[in-house]
């Protein structure tokens, strides 16, 4: 239904910008990582997570 609104030109530029979306995406999860707790998020990271296990 949307595609019936928008012409062939805004789904071309649609189509040249998803792969720029996708980089601005992963660029914003990793300063999200960064900005927080990142021992918190890399504690879901299955290879990561024994890594950095404390020794009480």
């Amino acid at each position: 239904m949307l595609t019936r609104f928008l012409g062939p030109c805004y789904r071309e530029l649609a189509k040249n910008w998803l792969p720029m979306a996708g980089l601005w995406g992963a660029v914003g999860s990793v300063g999200l990582v960064w900005a927080t707790d990142w021992w918190l998020i890399l504690d879901w990271v299955p290879y990561i997570d024994g890594t950095f296990k404390k020794d009480d």
